[in-house]
């Protein structure tokens, strides 16, 4: 399985990006999807999951409110809507497939590049 995130880039605080993860190589509807995202010199950190169907989804606290997973399983892409951007949002943001809908990595299996999101202040 190849999962390709993207999307990433600089933007102000209080702007928005969209990330997008586009899947190939197993059926997209089987799994649960996820968004980590890792700053530097910390540990990976949870972000959202979405059930296979799209119906359910959690969010961390820090991003509760402010950011969207959505999923398009025609398309068999995973998306992240974030809007009111901060500063402590600068990570790389990784893409993940998984059998159980966590907010633990080791649960996910199959993982994207990481796509770097930088917010200035």
């Amino acid at each position: 399985v190849q999962l390709q995130a993207s999307g990433g880039g600089l933007v102000q605080a209080g702007g928005s990006l969209r990330l997008s993860c586009a899947v190939a190589g197993r059926t997209f509807s089987r799994y649960v999807m996820g968004w980590f995202r890792q700053a530097p010199g910390k540990e990976r950190e949870f972000v959202a999951s979405i059930s296979r169907g799209g119906s359910d989804t959690y969010y961390a606290d820090s991003v509760k409110g402010r950011f969207t997973i959505s999923r398009d399983n025609a398309k068999k892409t995973l998306y992240l809507q974030m809007n009111s951007l901060k500063p402590e949002d600068t990570a790389a943001y990784y893409c993940a497939q998984g059998s159980s809908q966590t907010a633990y990595p080791h649960d996910y299996d199959s993982w994207g590049q990481g796509t770097l999101v930088t917010v200035s202040s």
